[in-house]
């Protein structure tokens, strides 16, 4: 079986994720990453294995700094099928002109808008409208959260509209420069962008999101109030959620009350980077009352997205059309457990 060429164009938080990821993927073969700067990260590429790009005229300063370069990343778009963009937000429109001239296929990340690919990409909601498009999106780790829990319950009882407030994190575990370091900041420019982004995949939706920055950096926690057209019991809605690809449900009376327990409990099924690639919602805290859909879930925003960009990698290149298969390839590729 001929692989799809891979390239990960930025081996930042999500871009390393995904590289790894990539290696792990029988029809896939990675060929490349890019660094800016000679940093650790870029050692540890080369340690990985993984042939490293870097931008025209840096080649002197990894070379100085003892670092293998395979050539620039013009060198490397060459090479490749379909490029996973992992880059920072304002260089968007840049690269995606760069992928077209190069008539290379490109996966852009929540950090960009909807309008510059005009597709967004979940597996669990729109699997198929990437199917074989030039350029496609992975929505944000809190959208993708949205959308995994929304998205199978809206089929089946359709939601006649959602509130949702996002208490998030305020920087990566690695982040020693952003903020709050002690207090609580509320978004107060509203609605966030968070529906809107939902929107994008789910349009007849009707959702609206606060948010609240918190000084943690462990894992995003959602507030889901929920208006639906049926009226199941919480027991439905927990059977549906079961049921769904990548949602996890977890218990408070079991020990996990806590975002610091669901990443001891990653630390403890071994995944790759103490990974939480599922939505956490606690059972406990599921509840029905008539029509009304009350709910908690949390997002490690390091690495939901993962699976969803492999995913979007067969769907764009035409290699699984069921988007169930490829979701479980990914899964049994990353240890996560297929509901």
């Amino acid at each position: 079986m001929e692989r799809i060429k891979v390239a990960v164009n930025g081996f930042g938080t999500i871009g390393k994720r995904v590289a790894s990821a990539v290696s792990l993927q029988d029809d896939m073969e990675l060929i490349g990453v890019t660094k800016t700067r000679p940093n650790y990260e870029a050692q540890v590429a080369v340690l990985k294995g993984f042939p490293l790009y870097v931008p025209e005229g840096n080649q002197k300063a990894f070379e100085d700094a003892g670092i293998k370069v395979a050539g620039n990343i013009d060198d490397m778009i060459s090479k490749a099928d379909i490029v996973v963009d992992c880059t920072p937000g304002d260089f968007g429109e840049f690269y995606r002109d760069k992928y077209r001239a190069a008539g290379v296929k490109a996966i852009f990340q929540g950090g960009e808008d909807h309008s510059l690919t005009g597709v967004s990409f979940n597996s669990t909601a729109n699997y198929s409208e990437s199917w074989g498009a030039p350029l496609s999106r992975v929505v944000s780790c809190n959208t993708t959260g949205l959308l995994r829990t929304l998205a199978p319950i809206d089929r089946k009882y359709r939601i006649k509209d959602a509130y949702v407030t996002i208490v998030r994190r305020a920087a990566d575990p690695g982040d020693s420069k952003a903020g709050p370091i002690n207090g609580l900041e509320p978004s107060v420019k509203l609605p966030t962008h968070h529906g809107p982004d939902v929107q994008s995949i789910m349009p007849w939706l009707n959702i609206s999101t606060m948010a609240i920055k918190a000084s943690t950096t462990l894992m995003h926690v959602h507030t889901v109030v929920a208006h639906l057209e049926g009226q199941p019991t919480t027991e439905d809605i927990i059977d549906i959620m079961s049921k769904s690809p990548r949602v996890r449900l977890i218990d408070s009376r079991e020990g996990i009350k806590s975002t610091a327990q669901i990443m001891e409990l990653a630390k403890d099924l071994s995944r790759d980077r103490a990974d939480m690639y599922e939505i956490c919602v606690w059972r406990d805290g599921v509840k029905v009352v008539g029509d009304t859909l009350y709910y908690y879930q949390a997002v490690h925003q390091e690495s939901d997205v993962i699976p969803e960009n492999i995913d979007c990698i067969r769907s764009m290149c035409k290699m699984e059309q069921d988007p169930e298969k490829s979701v479980r390839k990914t899964n049994a590729s990353l240890g996560i457990s297929n509901n």
